[in-house]
């Protein structure tokens, strides 16, 4: 399902059992990621499979790229793969207004 940036933000801040997924590159998520989001990079393909099959499908998924292509993309797989709740961030990270961390060193 494609949220807006208001929609996504709000509903994941009252989403007790919500996990952030960032779908980018290393080199995107090591300038700036949405907190405690874990990264699972889309382009690695059958790695990005196997990373999706280790996640507790009973969680709701934020999903977010960089502009929002990549990230529904990763939902259309994850809903595939059994996954009941994913939730695309249109227009991705790139207009993406709360906060931001950088991953650790």
């Amino acid at each position: 399902m494609n949220l807006s940036q208001q929609d996504w933000k709000s509903q994941l801040e009252a989403d007790t059992n919500a996990v952030i997924l960032d779908v980018r590159t290393e080199d995107e998520w090591n300038e700036g990621m949405i907190p405690n989001a874990i990264l699972n990079d889309i382009y690695k393909g059958q790695g990005f499979l196997y990373r999706l099959e280790e996640l507790d499908k009973s969680k709701n998924y934020y999903v977010y790229c960089k502009a929002g292509g990549r990230s529904a993309q990763a939902c259309a797989v994850m809903n595939q793969m059994g996954f009941e709740n994913t939730y695309n961030l249109e227009g991705g990270f790139m207009n993406w207004k709360g906060d931001v961390a950088f991953p650790e060193e």
